[in-house]
């Protein structure tokens, strides 16, 4: 029961921390929220290499005849990246331009107010818009996320 406690008292005294932020929404908005899940992963991972918070097959109990798995560098063949870059090169000469122009703003409008956006990228996928031409319109509506530095 003592466990409990502690536990309700901890999450009341983050709930009053956000409500003295302004809310949820604030809180999120300043990154506060984002570098409390940042500083908490932190303080996790150093618990399990201090071997505070024990994790079987990681820090205990971990099999003598297994290496450590370290994967791979991926190395792209320069043969496959050409071909690739050639076949959405052809791709894109063959797409109505004007279409996914007009579907990208669509986009591009609906993010910058409250619409789901679902709807809005089925439409330029259809049309021939790519993934990085929709991320590009993202990025131009709502800008490039950058983790907010901790010291935990």
């Amino acid at each position: 029961e003592t466990l409990t406690n502690e536990l309700i008292e901890a999450a009341r005294a983050t709930i009053a921390e956000i409500d003295a932020l302004g809310g949820s929404i604030a809180a999120i908005e300043s990154g506060w929220m984002q570098g409390r899940i940042g500083d908490s992963a932190y303080l996790a991972q150093q618990a399990i290499e201090r071997k505070e918070a024990i994790v079987v097959g990681v820090n205990a109990f971990v099999d003598a005849d297994t290496r450590a798995a370290t994967p791979a560098l991926q190395r792209i063949d320069e043969r496959v990246e050409r071909e690739q870059m050639e076949r959405l090169q052809r791709f894109r000469s063959l797409r109505d331009g004007g279409a996914v122009a007009g579907r990208l703003a669509s986009v591009r409008n609906a993010a910058a107010g409250s619409e789901n956006l679902m709807p809005h990228f089925l439409e330029a996928v259809d049309a021939g818009a790519t993934l990085g031409e929709i991320c590009n319109v993202l990025r131009e509506v709502f800008g490039t996320y950058h983790a907010r530095e901790s010291l935990a």
